[in-house]
């Protein structure tokens, strides 16, 4: 352990005083004592000396005890002269074991700090991760490192800056302003340059910046110059991603040894996973708080589109009874009212889809009359357009899996959607092919095609997109793709989205194939 040199100078005029006095004492019965007496003394006072002031008093008490016994100890008596050759051995045994014995208490002196500050370290790092884990709040928990590396290091305000939502703001998040000057620009400056290179900074005493060239290593090892900082800004860094800035601050130098570094080091990553768990309990709370809003919508949607049946119901019948009074504008209540009824089925298949309370018979069923009868269900439709179907035979029947009327709606809002966005001169062409265990029926036409930010969104309920053309009624709500994705996922498949060559749209439905060896027993899915 260092010494400071306000506790070495009188450790030296102690143990200085010790040698005097024991000399004079020693000289008072010098006739008694033997030369190997004297040397023990000394030996003991040297170690003394070693224990309590350090090695360089041990050592220079050694030397002076080497003087002092020639001189003293050794005849001829008062003189720098050695009489005899054994002599010289007692003298350098004296030094030789004074200096081992000086070397080896100093050593085990280091040893023993060493392991107290592990100690220190442990049990800092330690209450540390009790004082975050016992807190509530992830704000709170980096409230609690804050005030840990504060007093580890000494440091008069540590504060912890993490950014701000989605914008590339940084804010404080914990710590004190108290002699910071943390909210000065320059300040604000430096940490959002911490936070964009990922590197260290400080601020020193004489006003000046200092940037560290290149990213810190685990052990937090500075540049030359940086322990005359005032302020010490350190990237915090999860999974090589810097999530924020830890900075220290202080009146004085803040200067840092290896054992400091290292905690600090150790504490700052500390304080990375308490960035990382403010931003994480955030996006759980976002997303738990979109799905109670998710579960709200539904129920809504569920109980209104239930209720508004009975209303339509009424509407439409008084419609129908005043056109027989001779009145046009009944026909025209009456389709509306349809129109109505048609939205608000579609709302209440949707909100049982999601509850999963639709029930769902897959049975053995052929592609080919599922083709035939979507065809024949839009025919009222064409208006004339051509519509071409195209089997891939790999058997005498294609056959599947799937509800045969959960799959005819599918295949016939597909093909309504196709005949709404193409041009009316352009035919439509339905294609069946088994792949993989599947069978894909795909519906092509050659409208303006869907660009690639929008393929998924199209599937989202009550998300409308007409690309180029408006369909016909130009009114849809959105929800005939969410609920053709839904009904084909409750049967094991999916519906995709995918562009024509030459130009055009390609919506494909996957239904799982069967063979007509299966049987045809229904399988219930749902209730």
């Amino acid at each position: 352990m260092p010494i400071s040199s306000r506790s070495w100078l009188p450790r030296w005029l102690f143990w200085t005083l010790v040698l005097a006095l024991v000399t004079c004492g020693m000289l008072v019965l010098r006739d008694d004592l033997d030369q190997a007496h004297v040397a023990l003394i000394y030996l003991m006072v040297v170690l003394g000396a070693s224990a309590s002031g350090g090695r360089a008093v041990g050592i220079g008490l050694a030397c002076a005890g080497f003087a002092l016994i020639d001189f003293f100890f050794q005849p001829p008596f008062d003189t720098i002269t050695i009489g005899k050759r054994p002599d010289w051995l007692v003298l350098i045994a004296f030094l030789a074991t004074a200096a081992v014995a000086t070397h080896l208490l100093a050593r085990a002196r280091a040893e023993a700090e060493g392991a107290r500050r592990s100690a220190e370290e442990i049990d800092r790092l330690s209450s540390l991760g009790a004082e975050t884990l016992s807190v509530g709040r992830a704000e709170d928990a980096l409230g609690a490192i804050a005030h840990v590396v504060r007093d580890t290091i000494g440091a008069a305000v540590c504060e912890i800056y993490v950014r701000e939502g989605e914008r590339d703001i940084l804010v404080r998040a914990a710590g004190s302003d108290e002699h910071a000057n943390g909210g000065s620009a320059s300040s604000r400056a430096l940490v959002a340059w911490v936070a964009a290179n990922g590197r260290i900074a400080a601020e020193r005493l004489d006003g000046s910046v200092f940037r560290a060239a290149v990213p810190p290593s685990r052990n937090l090892v500075f540049a030359p110059g940086v322990n005359d900082a005032r302020a010490l800004l350190v990237p915090l860094v999860v999974h090589e991603r810097t999530v924020g800035v830890l900075r220290l601050a202080d009146r004085q130098a803040i200067a840092l040894d290896g054992a400091q570094r290292r905690f600090l080091a150790a504490l700052s990553y500390y304080a990375a996973l308490g960035v990382e768990r403010v931003r994480l309990v955030a996006e759980a709370e976002h997303a738990e708080a979109l799905r109670e809003a998710d579960q709200l919508k539904d129920a809504l949607l569920a109980s209104v589109s239930h209720d508004l049946r009975t209303p339509l119901t009424t509407i439409k019948a008084l419609a129908h009874d005043i056109a027989f009074a001779g009145d046009e504008r009944a026909a025209v209540i009456e389709q509306q009212a349809d129109r109505l009824n048609r939205m608000v089925a579609d709302l209440l298949e949707l909100s049982r889809l999601n509850a999963g309370a639709l029930p769902v018979r897959r049975e053995l069923n052929a592609a080919e009359d599922l083709v035939g009868a979507a065809i024949q269900q839009v025919a009222g439709t064409l208006n004339g357009r051509e519509v071409r179907a195209s089997i891939q035979w790999s058997e005498p029947v294609l056959v599947g899996h799937f509800d045969f009327v959960h799959s005819l709606r599918i295949l016939v809002n597909l093909i309504e959607n196709a005949i709404k966005y193409s041009p009316p001169d352009t035919p439509i062409d339905i294609e069946v092919v088994p792949q993989d265990g599947m069978l894909l029926i795909s519906v092509a036409d050659r409208g303006p095609g869907i660009s690639s930010s929008e393929r998924e969104r199209i599937f989202d309920p009550f998300y409308r997109l007409i690309p180029g053309v408006s369909p016909d009624d130009g009114a849809g709500a959105g929800l005939g793709l969410a609920i053709a994705r839904r009904l084909a996922d409750a049967q094991g498949g999916d519906v995709t989205y995918g562009d024509r060559a030459g130009g055009g749209s390609r919506f494909t439905l996957s239904l799982p194939a069967a063979s007509l060896g299966e049987g045809a027993v229904a399988e219930p899915v749902g209730e």
